[in-house]
């Protein structure tokens, strides 16, 4: 069989692992289209990629930001032109429908045009000294070599979060993309390479977590670690950098709900949930995953979602007219499989789905049924657990306030979502609800560049993707100039 073989990015030079070991990135909707083989990268790799990484930081950080900013901006422009191509590319390694793909690619077009806009914008402060004749400012200072471990979800638009501001700061960087869709991450690098990115100012390691990830972060020359994935590898991830003194940026899970009032739009709210719960098949940290349903209108929300469920039409997301397309891999359906049998025996009732696709068109992929539990109750595990899968769960209640004490009741606090009409409880759910993103009358998914994403609790660490970006991607230098042509001992001198 023939298919496209790739090789590690590393200083400029394409190589494969030390190894010569490789795997397979398999079209999860057909399994028999391979989309090519990539390097299974090791400590070795990943050593060699941070030394190319650490050698170009020496030039690249005396690049004027502007400058830098442009090469971003010219990318920014060839992801405009080569969007087709590449949404068809990340469709047939991750499998969400082509409309979600080419949104994919247009995240990351305007991740570029925005932080090329940083270039000019990295301020600092300047401020009065408390002697005469000197001048105290801040400015802003590359950390170095970071490294990026990106998740399969996103395979464009995340790894684009996280490298655009890193290069615009002055970083530079070595990405392990996630194994089930590398090619995406390889044809955003190569749109940098052809706006003019200099040689191993970004380099790709392909491969496994423990194999590649692991390596990345203990590296004593990677100064800092951004990782987007399950809030139990970031853990670890955590750990690890904490014990060597680096900073770490975690974008982790989430169990986002949706709350439903009684006086809601419903035919809104109804889109809404159904955008929320099925887009990307629920592989989503942002994903709809409890809809939480004011009495009043449970019973005829309930009936009508159930019913569009059932109809949304599951296939390859290359193929017009798909709705919902396979999930990235067979664990991924283990999953869902493994959540259904658990909230069917915790007493939650099965309204839709519940089980794999695995004749006539979808023999050949791993697609599971858009999956729908009523009669679920806040404790239970599908209401609590990540499942990161087309399976949403329906909670009734009584009150606003025991609306706002469910939503908050689990260990993530990423996305958050309340259709009303009554503008007083749209600001108290804004306030209360403890979550990094609150949406009123729109889903819990849809979130835009130019605003701080992330979350709290097991969600994230404090560190934030787009406007926050910066923050995490350079550090403070305090700058004091004494022309006074004398010692001044600051608090010394000037105590009287």
């Amino acid at each position: 069989m023939s298919y496209p073989k790739y090789q590690n990015l590393i200083g400029g030079e394409k190589l494969s692992a030390r190894s010569g070991k490789t795997f397979l990135n398999v079209n999860p909707a057909d399994h028999s289209d391979i989309v090519g083989e990539f390097p299974a990268s090791e400590a070795e790799d990943v050593a060699l990629a941070v030394a190319a990484a650490k050698k170009a930081f020496t030039t690249w950080r005396l690049v004027p930001a502007p400058k830098r900013a442009e090469i971003l901006h010219r990318a920014g422009y060839l992801l405009s032109v080569r969007k087709e191509q590449y949404a068809r590319d990340m469709t047939r390694e991750m499998g969400k429908v082509l409309a979600e793909t080419r949104g994919d690619v247009q995240e990351a077009i305007d991740e570029a045009f925005y932080v090329a806009g940083e270039g000019r914008r990295l301020f600092g402060q300047t401020t009065p000294s408390e002697l005469q004749n000197k001048f105290a400012m801040s400015v802003r200072m590359p950390v170095g070599v970071v490294g990026l471990i990106t998740p399969w979800n996103f395979p464009m638009a995340i790894p684009s979060w996280k490298i655009f501001p890193a290069l615009v700061c002055g970083n530079t960087c070595v990405i392990k993309p996630a194994e089930d869709t590398p090619l995406s991450t390889y044809n955003l690098v190569q749109a940098l390479i052809d706006a003019g990115l200099p040689p191993g100012v970004v380099n790709i390691v392909s491969g496994f977590g423990p194999d590649a990830g692991a390596p990345l972060v203990e590296h004593p020359d990677v100064r800092a670690i951004s990782f987007t994935g399950s809030s139990e590898v970031g853990s670890l991830v955590a750990q690890r950098a904490a014990a060597l003194f680096k900073p770490v940026s975690l974008e982790m899970g989430g169990k986002n709900a949706q709350i439903v009032l009684d006086d809601a739009n419903l035919d809104l709210a109804l889109e809404g949930a159904l955008w929320g719960g099925f887009g990307t098949t629920g592989q989503r940290c942002t994903a709809t995953s409890r809809i939480l349903l004011q009495k009043g209108i449970a019973s005829r929300f309930t009936s009508r979602f159930v019913a569009r469920a059932k109809s949304l039409k599951v296939g390859n997301g290359l193929v017009d007219g798909t709705e919902v397309g396979p999930q990235v891999n067979a664990a991924q359906i283990e999953t869902s499989t493994k959540y259904t049998a658990i909230a069917q025996a915790e007493g939650a009732k099965l309204l839709a789905g519940g089980h794999p696709l695995a004749e006539g068109l979808h023999a050949k992929g791993t697609f599971f049924a858009p999956t729908v539990f009523g009669s679920v109750a806040p404790d239970m595990r599908i209401a609590r657990e990540e499942v990161f899968g087309p399976v949403v769960s329906l909670i009734e209640f009584s009150t606003f306030e025991e609306a706002i004490q469910i939503a908050n009741s689990i260990d993530y606090g990423l996305s958050t979502a309340l259709y009303t009409r009554d503008v007083n409880r749209a600001f108290s759910a804004i306030r209360d609800l403890e979550a990094g993103i609150t949406y009123i009358n729109a889903p819990t998914i849809g979130a835009e560049v130019h605003l701080p994403f992330g979350g709290v609790k097991q969600t994230g660490n404090g560190h934030r993707e787009g406007l926050g970006a910066i923050d995490f991607y350079t550090t403070w230098k305090s700058v004091y100039i004494d022309y006074s042509d004398k010692l001044q001992r600051a608090q010394i001198d000037n105590a009287e």
